[in-house]
This record gives C-alpha cells, structure tokens and sequence, in this order.
C-alpha cells in the first residue's frame, strides 16, 4: 500500500514537472513598433472589434509611454470600453486622460465623449425611445451627463463639440424636469400632497420654460386644493391661466399622456 502511494506521488510529480516544461503562451505582438501597434488596434475598431483593438491600446501605451502614439491610444481606448459596454473603464480613462493632460488639444473631445457614455449609460434616456418614459428612469445618470456637458461648454465654448453638447443639454434638462413631474403625479396618487407640492415647485424653479412646467403648475393647484390652501391655490391657478390659458390640463386633469419626447 505505501509502495502504491509512493508511486502515485511520484507520477503526480513528473507530471508536473513535465507541464513546466511546456511552453508559455507566445505573445505575438513581441518586438512590434509603436506605430504597428497602433495600426493594428485601429484595424480592430474598424472591425468593431472592441476586445481586441483594447488589448492593442493597452500593449501600446505601456510599451511606448512616452511615444507620440501613447496619448492617442489613451483616448481611443476610453472609446473603445465605452463601445465594449464597460462604462466603468470608459469614464475611468476619460478621467484619467483629463486628469494627466488637462491642456491637451483634444481635450474637449474626452469631455465630450464623458458626457455620451453616462448620455447613454443604461441604453440611456434615448434607449427605450419607444417603449418606456424617459422621465420615469434614474435620472442620475443624466444628471451626471448635463454637469459634463455643462463643463464642456463653458471651458471650451468655441469646440467643435460644444453645439451638440449644448442640444443634449436642453433635452437633459427637459428629462430631468419631465421625471419631477412624474415623481410629483405619483405623490398625488398616493396623497402625499406636501410632498407633490414640493416636487412642483423645483420644476418651476430649477427647470423654467421646460415643457413640464405646465403639468408642474397643475399638479400644484391640485396638491393645494387637496390641502384646502385656498389663497396658495388662487395664487397658483391665475398663474397657471396666465400662462397656459388653453391648457389640456384643465379639462383632462391628470390622464396618461405620451411623453414629452414621444412625436408620434
């Protein structure tokens, strides 16, 4: 029996030692120039090829840090994450690119393209454009998207980015308004009206001439007359018919309607 487990170990040993003398995996890309490196990483975005165009980028820059290609690969990277669907990694290189060359000519575009990934994060407000109310998702992730925007625009007003930026920005804004409204529709459903109240007031304030102030100001009116707040009510009606005098709202109440953003 001891003579049987000697020879089992023995053959477990050999066997090991004959596995360390196989042959580690080949790094193919050994010895390749930076600029080949490059080439091959831009071959794989053009094939949507996120994977391999990343492992590239990443060979790259720790190659050559110092090569004129590195910052380049810095930045394609962070797009191509973003493509991959690693958000994480893609605002992650953003920041970084930011933090190391915050003079960098093409630092516009690094913002730029921060804004579009948390844009879109989740498939993003524009994901389920037919299937589910902007208004009614997170809204962190825009938010998030707006101040990047914002920062965008107001370090770099003169980018080429900068007229897109600002287009987002408008829509964010009226997503980020539209989603108090249907937080503050649903505390009337519930009767928290103190709380419908509130939520109306910052649309009219944080969010003027957005197409949610009308509902806002409704639900306003309601919220008080719930309370029996009569003068707050005739305050918040005259202001409502002195803006909004052929207001739907007034005839419909609250009924689901399409969303702001839906045309059809």
């Amino acid at each position: 029996m001891v003579a049987a487990r000697r020879l089992t170990l023995a053959l477990a040993v050999g066997w090991l030692a004959g596995c360390s003398l196989l042959p580690e995996e080949i790094d193919m890309t050994a010895g390749w120039s930076a600029n080949r490196l490059y080439s091959e990483a831009k071959s794989a975005m053009g094939d949507n090829n996120w994977e391999e165009a990343i492992k590239f980028y990443q060979k790259l820059e720790s190659r050559y840090p110092y090569g004129r290609f590195a910052q380049q690969a810095q930045m394609e990277v962070a797009y191509a994450h973003w493509k991959n669907g690693d958000t994480a990694s893609a605002l992650a290189a953003c920041d970084r690119f930011i933090k190391l060359h915050p003079n960098h000519p093409h630092v516009d575009y690094m913002y730029y393209l921060k804004g579009l990934i948390t844009f879109n994060e989740d498939l993003g407000f524009m994901g389920y454009l037919n299937t589910q109310d902007q208004s009614e998702r997170d809204p962190k992730s825009a938010r998030e998207s707006f101040d990047t925007f914002r920062e965008l625009v107001q370090r770099f007003p003169g980018s080429k980015y900068t007229p897109d930026a600002i287009q987002r920005m408008n829509y964010l804004v009226n997503a980020l308004a539209s989603h108090e409204v249907h937080v503050a529709r649903y505390y009337i459903k519930r009767g928290a009206y103190v709380a419908a109240a509130n939520r109306s007031q910052f649309v009219l304030k944080h969010y003027p001439n957005t197409p949610a102030q009308e509902e806002a100001l409704y639900i306003l009116v309601v919220a008080y007359d719930k309370m029996g707040m009569e003068d707050l009510r005739a305050d918040a009606e005259r202001v409502m018919r002195l803006n909004f005098p052929n207001s739907r709202y007034y005839t419909q109440g609250l009924e689901k309607k399409k969303p702001w953003w839906q045309v059809f």
